[in-house]
C-alpha cells in the first residue's frame, strides 16, 4: 500500500528564449525515464502561461529515499548536465510533504 504522505518537489526553472525547444527535449526525456522509477508517482511538466519561458516541474515520490535515488540516475544526470547552460536563472526547488489528497492511488 502506498503511504498516506508523499515526498514532492516543486521545481521552478527560467529559461533563456532560445533554448527553449531543446530544454524541452531534455526534460521530456528525463520525465520519460523518472516516471519509470519504482518510487515515483508523478512528474508534471508545466510551462507558465504568462511567461512561456518560466517552467515547473511538480515530482512526487512514495518518500525521501525514492527522490534520492532518483537523483542518482543517469538520466537525471544527463538532464541537469544538459539543461545547465540553458537557464536564465538557477533554478530553485521546494520540498514538502503531501498531506492532501489522501490516499494516492
Amino acid at each position: 500500500m502506498i503511504p498516506r504522505t508523499m515526498y514532492t518537489v516543486y521545481v521552478t526553472i527560467h529559461v533563456i528564449p532560445e533554448h527553449v525547444d531543446a530544454f524541452c527535449a531534455a526534460t521530456e526525456d528525463n520525465h520519460r525515464n523518472t516516471r519509470l522509477e519504482a518510487g515515483n508517482l508523478r512528474f508534471d511538466v508545466l510551462r507558465d502561461n504568462d511567461d512561456p519561458n518560466c517552467f515547473y516541474l511538480y515530482e512526487v515520490y512514495q518518500n525521501e529515499d525514492a527522490f534520492r535515488g532518483h537523483q542518482q540516475t543517469e538520466h537525471y544526470h544527463r538532464w541537469r548536465e544538459t539543461v545547465a547552460d540553458m537557464m536564465a536563472t538557477p533554478r530553485s526547488a521546494c520540498k514538502a510533504t503531501s498531506i492532501y489528497p489522501e490516499p494516492w492511488a
